[in-house]
């Protein structure tokens, strides 16, 4: 308040009086000159008239009070100027002895005690007692306890009050408190009239103490009140106010916690504007200049966080710098300035990584803690900052020290936060990130759980839209990463990835953590794709790396880390494509990560291992003795960099043993030999049992042993390789279980070699990988592609020749059937019977399948997660130990129930075929003595040739365009005598000796089986002479054929749907002639009622759909295309689309019986996926259908009535109702028809029949 002229008591005129009075006039007059004008001077001279009118008073006169007044106002403003703690001392004491002097009941104690609290709450702002905030509350309760509710200064004093209360409660953080001074305000404000000239000031303080409200409870509520209010009270704020500058830099406070809560880019930019305009105009030698440059340099800081520029973080350092040195060493707000510095030094260290930023960094932040009372609500806060500031130079440089300073640290400032307060999950989030340091570094299980645990309540803290939630998301998934990497959960590495995208997708494309987030999504998807194989994945974490890469700095700190992930991603895809140009690119990357990286920085040592890593990849494809020696003296700088304790030094020894076992296997060097062993043993001494790769180094150091016994041969180096092998598959999956896979078939083959009996213990452990590689959560395609990459088919076929000359014919049988048509097999575990099961079990299991194998759920890996879990719950129930999980023999050998199943086996070592005469005989082993998998393979060709020189290509070629003597020149008595001769050497060499075998179990006739693997699927077995003897059909496995013969016929009643397309559609000149009448010999020998056809423009995809689902017996008379690329797109070509497999093998066909694929190419497979049995007939198959009849190659238009009118007429013959079984024999009957015809070789060989 202003000096005071009045006097209360005027009764008291002495000349003495009169002059004390004109010199308070012109003491008056100085004081309100510098109000004015702003000059100190002027201020002077009113202190020094003051001063002196007080020293001429007695302390009984009845002016002193008044006369104290004025001079104790006049040194609060210079004060308030100047900062001069002498002068609040002496207003202090002044205000006082006005209090002192003042009787309990005169009416101007209320003003008085209240400028005593002001002066109290002045020194406590400077020296932060809080014995003076406490003497502040009650003299200024006091002082409202005395002011009438109708009193002109109720409403100051309840401001005065409000503001009191709230040093307190940002002192000591009692929320009753917050809550008191946002009420007191509130009323101050009611109270006040909308003319009032303090009206604005009240406004601002109401406006604080909701912006307080909402930074403790977070409330956007009380932060848009905030906001309203503190723009009101600006706009009632005169140009040259003085007080203007003050209500500039609350609004651009409120604004700030707008931005940093909603992420507005205006807001940011309003807030800098607002703060600039209150620095401009406070004078440099205003108390409040410090605290308005730390606000403009904290705004700054913000728009270097959005948008990356460089210069506002210089900026910032400049203001904020100049706020620090404004501000005396014994000031309060010392502590949260130097705070403020620290934090754009580490900003600016983050950026750009020069240490003495990061050092500089924490002598600010510890100095601010220090000066940070224990009770100081503020201390936790800058705790958390110091924790992260060492935390940085833990991550530069390694210290163990610093790692258990940050979490010690880091868990006081969370112990030091209320439970409802909105900072509690930004601190809750750095304790999680330093609990995951620690683990990195000490690999304790304990402290991973931790960081989750308080990563996931920090998310859940956060509301959805809070600018802080994509850190915290991405937190969380690197957490959940760690987790996943340590114990394989496939439902963390899941969980990683779509935490991780969600964090992408709430990070705005200009946001400077943008890239980090592209990194940590890249890596995610990259874990899964190794864990997977889904080529997409792996792409995407391409995109989004090289995306992270593009959108950092040269001079980035992060831009090595970066430059690693993108160079990791492109190795994986060199491994998984054999792109050079991919293994060039990793390398170049590579090698620009390692040199960006300083030498004592603790990353280096993991990006020289992965230099080393890429190096040997290429000296694995060129054979350059330059990368592998490269590759060695790489790894051994990257073990020498990695401390003793630290978790990654295990991996490290692994690498470096690796490739001294290489620089071995090239020169032979013993001493190569004896360090690679001396490594990998020390790698697996420091490697946990429960760590998911303790497997692969056990594995590692028995191929080291394995080179010592080929070099040696100590009869214990066998015994140390198979202990190793046999150890590492008794240990915990990895999460990639692929090198677990290689690994155990080079134990099988070492063991083929020196340890026979370990061979089947081998192929099973590899054997037993094949749900996990073969992930039911994927699609087909990307199955297919693995089992491609994996080479599973020569795996079986390998593993069942063991067997075979082990005389151990049982386990072979189960090789062959776990190890062949896994993707078939697979969509038929998708159609399981339940009626075994409970009803909850049944439907839910029924749900999982279903939406697996209909392809509905937009997330399949959650959905086969999930019904792997209802799965090992349903093995637990008594009866169901082994539900869907491999058959063993005695469930599989009743397959031969109706005739016995021949399996044939191809190998390079020899080929063989093993019978199963019936479910009560032993398997037969049948000796091919004259056939190898050359012969096969030659034979494979040949036909091949054949029936490219016949020209079947599509039904609907005519017989002269198919005649082979129309073919270049060649006679068609040549054509008859390549098939002849074909079919003779099958005979001779394969169907012969079955037959033989056969006869010997007294089986001369009836249903015979075959299943035939690799080179020997798609050889006619069924058309050797004598063609009468056996009526033949195929099976892609025994489980399938089983399966077959255990569904329940249909429960409707049975009809026969006919498709005929004759033309896919106008304009098309590919017309199919015979279909036509093809369709009238059908409905020649069925009655109406059972008979449903399409034809013409009415056998579209959607109505073919439809009739698959109603029909129990299916005819498809039309052109069918084999994708020898993708086999799942292979399709029947209708009128006017196409009907693709894929889209069959989706549909719910319950009713389904029998399917006859009147079409080309029905039966004709993908050669690099000939035991998967994914052509049109085989997926009719898995679809649902009993048996089916298909086509090895294409059908000639001609004989499609023919073959149909027999086929019919024998199913349906006097009437009765067709049965599947009976589908084999109506074949061989129509079949024999056409050769009765003495049509040639190719046009009644393609004709087979698989199923029951």
């Amino acid at each position: 308040m202003p000096p005071s002229e009045l006097c209360p008591y005027d009764r008291v005129q002495t000349p003495s009086d009169s002059e004390l009075r004109a010199k308070t006039r012109i003491g008056i007059r100085f004081f309100e000159k510098y109000q004015e004008a702003g000059d100190i001077k002027d201020l002077g001279v009113a202190v020094r008239l003051f001063q002196g009118i007080v020293d001429q008073i007695p302390a009984e006169h009845p002016m002193r009070a008044n006369q104290l007044g004025n001079l104790a106002v006049c040194l609060t403003a210079r004060h308030q100027k100047l900062g001069n703690l002498q002068d609040l001392e002496a207003a202090l004491q002044i205000n006082q002895e006005i209090v002192d002097l003042t009787p309990r009941n005169h009416p101007e104690r209320g003003g008085r005690l209240e400028s005593l609290a002001v002066s109290l709450r002045d020194r406590y702002r400077r020296l932060g007692a809080l014995d003076d905030v406490e003497a502040t509350l009650q003299k200024m309760q006091e002082a409202v306890d005395l002011t009438p509710l109708d009193h002109p200064d109720r409403a100051g004093r309840l401001q005065s009050l409000a503001v009191s209360l709230s040093d307190r409660y940002q002192r000591l953080g009692a929320l009753d408190e917050l809550e008191a001074t946002a009420q007191k305000m509130q009323e101050a404000v009611d109270i006040t009239p909308v003319d009032h000239p303090d009206r604005a000031q009240r406004l601002q303080n109401l406006a604080a103490s909701l912006r307080d409200r909402y930074q403790r409870l977070g409330a956007l509520d009380d932060l848009e009140a905030a906001l309203q209010k503190m723009q009101e009270a600006v706009d009632l704020t005169p140009v040259n106010h003085p007080d203007r500058a003050q209500r500039l830099q609350n609004l651009a406070a409120s604004l700030g916690y707008r931005y940093q809560r909603l992420g507005a880019p205006d807001d940011l930019e309003a807030t800098l504007q607002k703060m600039q305009e209150a620095v401009d105009l406070t004078p440099v030698n205003h108390p409040g200049r410090a605290q308005r440059l730390q606000h403009l340099a904290v705004s700054l800081g913000y728009r270097y966080q959005r948008l990356g520029a460089l210069d506002d973080l210089e900026a910032a350092l400049r203001k904020m710098q100049e706020g620090v040195d404004l501000t005396p060493v014994d000031h309060p707000d010392r502590a949260g300035r130097l705070e403020s510095l620290a934090q754009s030094l580490r900003d600016r260290y983050r950026r750009l990584g020069a240490l003495d930023d990061l050092e500089a960094t924490l002598q600010k932040m510890q100095e601010a803690v220090d000066l940070t009372p224990v009770d100081h609500p503020d201390r936790a806060g800058r705790l958390q900052n110091l924790a992260v500031s060492l935390g940085y130079r833990y991550q530069r440089l390694g210290a163990l020290d610093d790692l258990e300073a940050t979490a010690q640290k880091m868990q006081e400032a969370v112990d030091l936060t209320p439970l409802d307060h909105p900072d509690r999950a930004g601190r809750l989030q750095r304790l999680a990130v330093s609990l995951g340091y620690r683990y990195q570094r000490l690999g304790a299980l304990d402290d991973l759980e931790a960081a989750l645990q308080k990563m996931q309540e920090a998310v859940d803290l956060t509301p959805v839209d809070h600018p802080g939630r994509a850190q915290r998301l991405q937190d969380l998934a690197a957490s959940l990463g760690y987790r996943y990497q340590r114990l394989g959960a496939l439902d963390d590495l899941e969980a990683t990835a779509q935490k991780m995208q969600e964090a992408v997708d709430l990070t705005p494309l200009d946001h400077p953590d943008r890239a980090q987030r592209l990194e940590n999504l890249a890596a995610s998807l990259r874990d899964r794709y190794q864990r997977l194989g889904a080529l997409d994945d792996l792409e995407a974490a391409l995109r989004k790396i090289q995306e992270g890469v593009d959108l950092t700095p040269v001079d980035h700190p992060d831009r090595a880390g970066r430059l690693e992930s993108l160079a990791q991603s492109l190795r994986d895809r060199y491994r998984r494509l054999g792109a050079l140009d991919d293994l060039e690119a990793t390398l170049q990357k590579m090698q620009e990560a390692v040199d960006l990286t300083p030498v004592d920085h603790p990353d280096r040592a993991g990006r020289l291992q992965n230099l080393a890593a890429s190096l040997g990849y290429r000296y694995q494809w060129l054979g350059a003795l330059d990368d592998l020696e490269a590759t060695a003296q790489k790894m051994q700088e990257a073990v020498d960099l990695t401390p003793l304790d630290h978790p990654d030094r295990a991996q490290r020894l692994q690498n470096l043993a690796a490739s001294l076992r290489d620089r071995y296997q090239r020169f032979g060097a013993l001493d190569d030999l004896e360090a690679a062993l001396r490594k990998m043993q020390e790698g697996v001494d420091l490697t946990p049992v429960d760590h998911p790769n303790n497997a692969q180094r056990l594995q590692s150091l028995a191929l080291c042993f394995r080179d010592r016994y080929h070099k040696f041969e100590r009869p214990q180096d066998l015994d140390f390789i198979s202990q190793y092998y046999r150890a590492s598959f008794n240990t915990p999956a990895p999460s990639d279980p692929e090198p677990l896979w290689t690994a155990a078939l080079g134990w099988a083959s070492f063991s083929q070699e020196f340890c026979l009996m370990d061979c089947c213990t081998a192929y099973s452990a590899a054997f037993n990988l094949l749900p996990e590689l073969l992930w039911m959560g994927h699609s087909i395609p990307i199955r297919q592609d693995a089992i491609r990459r994996l080479n599973v088919g020569h795996a079986a076929s390998t593993a069942t020749r063991i067997c075979i000359g082990l005389s151990d014919l049982v386990s072979g049988i189960q090789f062959i059937e776990q190890g062949l048509a896994t993707t078939f097999q697979q969509v038929l575990q998708l159609r399981p019977d339940l009626d075994s099961l409970p009803p909850n079990q049944a439907d839910e299991l029924q749900r999982l399948s279903y939406a697996l194998y209909s392809g509905t759920t937009p997330d399949p890996n959650k959905v086969a997660r999930e019904r792997n879990k209802l799965l090992q719950e349903i093995r637990k129930q008594p009866g169901h130990e082994s539900f869907q999980l491999p058959r063993p023999y005695n469930i599989l050998c009743r397959a031969s129930q109706e005739g016995p199943v021949v399996i044939l086996n191809g190998h390079e070592d020899g080929c063989d075929g093993i019978i199963i005469p019936h479910p009560t005989s032993e398997p037969v082993h049948v000796p091919l003595p004259n056939v190898t998998l050359a012969l096969l393979i030659a034979q494979q060709r040949d036909l091949a040739q054949l029936l490219s020189r016949c020209n079947v290509r599509t039904r609907g070629d005519s017989v002269s365009t198919r005649l082979f003597g129309n073919q270049e020149g060649f006679k068609s008595r040549k054509t008859e005598e390549c098939f002849s001769d074909l079919l003779t050497w099958i005979w001779a060499n394969i169907v012969d000796p079955v037959y033989r075998v056969l006869a010997s179990h007294d089986i001369h006739s009836g249903r015979l089986w075959w299943l035939p693997t690799g080179s020997f699927a798609g050889l006619p077995l069924h058309a050797c002479p004598p063609t009468d003897q056996f009526i033949h059909s195929y099976t892609a496995t025994l489980g399938s054929l089983l399966d077959a013969q255990a569904k329940k016929r249909a429960s409707v009643p049975y009809k026969l749907g006919v498709v005929g397309v004759t033309h896919t559609g106008p304009g098309n000149m590919n017309y199919l002639k015979g279909v036509e009448q093809e369709v009238k010999k059908i409905s020649s020998v069925i009655e109406d009622h059972h008979l449903e056809c399409l034809q013409g423009a009415h056998a579209t995809p959607d109505a073919v759909k439809n009739q698959l689902q109603n029909c129990s017996w299916v005819h498809l008379a039309c052109h069918g295309i084999q994708d020898l690329k993708e086999p799942i797109k292979s399709h029947l070509l209708l009128y006017d689309g196409v009907l693709e497999l894929e889209t069959i093998l989706r549909m719910p066909l319950s009713n389904a019986e029998f399917v006859f694929l009147a079409a080309c190419q029905t039966a004709m497979g993908d050669v690099d996926l000939i035991n998967e049995s994914f052509h049109l007939g085989g997926g009719f198959l898995a679809a649902g259908f009993r048996g089916a009849i298909g086509t090895l190659w294409s059908m000639n238009d001609e004989d499609g009535p023919l073959v149909a009118e027999t086929f019919y007429s024998h199913l349906f013959r006097d009437g009765k109702q067709p049965q599947a079984s009976d589908a084999a024999e109506a074949l061989h009957l129509a079949v024999k028809k056409l050769k009765e015809k003495k049509v040639p070789h190719e046009r009644w060989i393609l004709f087979i029949h698989m199923g029951v």
